[in-house]
């Protein structure tokens, strides 16, 4: 009786001791965890302490000062009070070294340094390990392959197809106009761009700009890229399961199913087409190979190299590089010449006596056009569609100036900060095209819309056509002015995008020569 008595709290006893030991065991594995933040802040602060910043929070690092005066305004001030380089903390055990430095820019590019995985790693999901997050000999194959998508004869016949969905976006802007001259581009360039790289890039037969799922694409894009903009400022999201169980975490879950089964599509109706009879040899046979056809046939042909899972990480990557990029480049170089109405009429002038007489645009004409080229490349020295990228230093680095970091340090490379820099760039917040004018001179690394090194952008040529038609056709149609009650405020969400849109007026031009209606 009395054993059986005492058997419950003896059972009682023996769970409290192992409660005991777990709870003893999980506070040793704080601790030590504490232990080991300790000491990397340590290390780090050691290892920065050449590059003086403003002091910081030892939690929250620099978050407040960003947030109260806003991303891109607080980068400016840091970049004329610090030469070169200084540190950003973004908490406790995170901190990157801001470059906006030329002579920095180049070292760090010139090197191999991977990009960093506390930053790229949030895209995965997204894009999956296409050319953008790929490293080492991987990354060298992949892009070998898809260096002939952009081959110089590929690349002609686009400019027809660019200036066809320019022209569309065009048309849908003069229907709007006819009712409210204001207008937000943003969504509009978006979808035009989107449009023209499925035509280019994927062989997308007909429009999608008034593809309902094509906007539900271009609108989960822009979800995604603030969504990666905020969790990485923020600590407690940096946890996959943790941010899975947030509603910021749904979101983004939610946003990448719809961008993959946009591009799910794109595949599916071109290997569909490729199956049909006499298709397939057909398209073996052209001389040069569009993006999709070399991926398609790299598959096919030695499916070892190219898994299902490369595949589609490659078309998601190029989907988004191919319309996103680009479509924050248009939207900024209109803005900025509706903010410069003397340097839009120099362009539009130029851009008349090429094309007044109603030619189309064609390939020889791009280089035809020197001011507007200058004024297009002005705004991406203002608004560089990828304000930022980041390395994490496998090497140790010594820097022209003496200063150096050990391996391991995350390097922030400022293109916005960089462009807007006065030691670089003189009176930099000033729009002037004859920065760009023939026989001007320049550090190398000083101007880096496209990045630079050998990860610079492989659709760049494609990139800056498409800029061009764009900016030539529109300035050929329309009159564009700034909208004063929505002045824009850039922000560095991926690509530079603007809080509140960018909204322009738009008035028609009654013919080439100039004549307006005034709406």
């Amino acid at each position: 009786m009395s054993v059986s008595a005492l058997s419950p709290s003896r059972a009682l006893g023996g769970v409290s001791g192992l409660l005991q030991v777990v709870s003893l065991l999980g506070l040793v594995l704080l601790l030590l965890k504490v232990v080991q933040l300790y000491l990397h802040r340590q290390w780090m602060l050691k290892a920065l302490h050449q590059f003086p910043s403003p002091p910081s929070h030892w939690f929250y690092g620099h978050k407040k000062e960003f947030e109260e005066e806003g991303e891109l305004p607080h980068l400016l001030k840091r970049v004329e009070k610090y030469p070169r380089a200084c540190v950003r903390w973004m908490w406790g055990t995170r901190a990157f070294v801001l470059v906006y430095d030329p002579d920095y820019m180049k070292m760090v590019l010139g090197r191999s340094d991977p990009k960093a995985h506390v930053s790229y790693r949030h895209l995965k999901a997204w894009i999956g390990t296409g050319l953008l997050l790929l490293e080492g000999q991987t990354w060298f194959q992949h892009r070998r392959m898809l260096t002939p998508a952009f081959h110089y004869d590929i690349l002609k016949p686009y400019v027809g197809i660019m200036a066809d969905s320019v022209r569309a976006m065009l048309d849908k802007w003069e229907e709007r106009v006819s009712q409210d001259s204001h207008l937000e581009i943003f969504g509009h360039v978006s979808s035009m761009t989107l449009d023209t790289i499925m035509k280019c890039a994927f062989s997308h037969q007909g429009s999608v700009q008034m593809d309902r799922n094509a906007q539900s694409y271009t609108q989960a894009i822009k979800d995604i890229s603030h969504l990666i903009y905020s969790r990485l400022r923020n600590g407690f999201h940096q946890n996959d399961l943790i941010y899975r169980l947030t509603p910021e975490g749904h979101r983004s879950h939610q946003a990448c199913h719809i961008a993959h089964q946009h591009t799910d599509a794109v595949i599916k109706e071109r290997k569909a087409r490729l199956q049909k009879e006499g298709e397939l040899e057909k398209v073996r046979s052209k001389r040069h190979l569009d993006f999709l056809d070399i991926l398609l046939f790299a598959r096919m042909e030695n499916g070892s190299s190219l898994s299902d899972e490369d595949f589609r990480a490659e078309v998601d990557t190029f989907m988004f590089e191919g319309h996103d990029t680009t479509a924050s480049g248009i939207s900024w170089i209109l803005y900025a010449l509706a903010s410069h109405p003397e340097h839009q009429q120099r362009c539009r002038e130029e851009i008349q006596s090429l094309l007044g007489d109603g030619a189309s645009i064609t390939w020889d004409h791009l280089d035809q056009m020197p001011y507007t080229t200058m004024c297009i490349q002005e705004a991406m020295r203002l608004y560089p569609p990828v304000p930022v990228i980041s390395r994490e230093l496998s090497k140790p680095i010594t820097f022209p100036d003496g200063r150096s970091l050990p391996a391991g340090i995350l390097v922030s490379l400022s293109i916005y900060g960089l462009h807007h820099n006065p030691k670089v760039w003189p009176n930099p917040e000033v729009f002037d095209p004859t920065r760009f004018a023939p026989g001007s001179t320049r550090h190398s690394h000083a101007f880096l819309p496209f990045s630079g090194g050998s990860r610079n952008c492989i659709g760049k040529q494609f990139a800056m056509n498409e800029l061009k038609v764009a900016v030539a056709l529109t300035l050929l149609r329309f009159e564009v002015s700034p909208d004063p009650s929505m002045v824009p405020v850039p922000m560095p969400v991926i690509v530079l995008r603007s809080k509140n849109g960018i909204h322009l007026q738009l008035r028609k031009l009654s013919d080439p020569g100039g004549d307006k209606d005034k709406l």
